[in-house]
């Protein structure tokens, strides 16, 4: 609830007892009161703010146009296609290393294959820093379904 709505709500709670009351010092001393009660039920009242959810989905082994929000005139895929509308889609981007594990230790790292270690079909070092750490130190919940392919057991992943 937003502050103006709390000033429409006392008007209304007020109208609703007939006003205030017609004696001598009350509206000198309900004013503060007012202000004081507004003021802390802005604090409270006040939601978080808010942060965006991520999924990240990374699909392995085919071309952009296996995906009909990339474009597929053979495969129907209406659940990305709805996802690749709500969200964000990546059009213009490449990978440096088109190998399976060294580009998935780079999406996690955000480092080059030589700089996070994982070169070719290697074991990735786990305890550098990885998207997925930051997301959590950020407090959120991270999880990691399905492929990992790197080699080593996934690190900061909730589960």
């Amino acid at each position: 609830m937003k502050r103006p709505d709390l000033l429409s709500g006392l008007s209304l709670f007020l109208d609703s007892l007939g006003g205030l009351p017609n004696l001598p010092g009350v509206k000198s001393l309900f004013s503060p009161l007012v202000a004081l009660a507004l003021a802390l039920g802005s604090l409270v009242i006040q939601a978080a703010p808010s942060r965006p959810n991520i999924l990240f989905i990374m699909t392995d082994d085919h071309a952009a146009h296996a995906i009909s929000a990339y474009g597929s005139v053979m495969n129907q895929t209406p659940a990305l296609d709805r996802i690749a509308k709500e969200g964000m889609r990546f059009d213009r981007c490449f990978v440096v290393n088109s190998i399976c594990t060294p580009s998935r230790a780079t999406i996690l790292t955000g480092k080059y294959s030589h700089k996070n270690g994982t070169p070719v079909f290697n074991r990735f070092d786990g305890s550098q820093p990885t998207v997925a750490k930051y997301l959590q130190s950020a407090g959120y919940h991270t999880g990691m379904i399905g492929k990992w392919h790197l080699g080593s057991d996934p690190t900061g992943f909730d589960r």
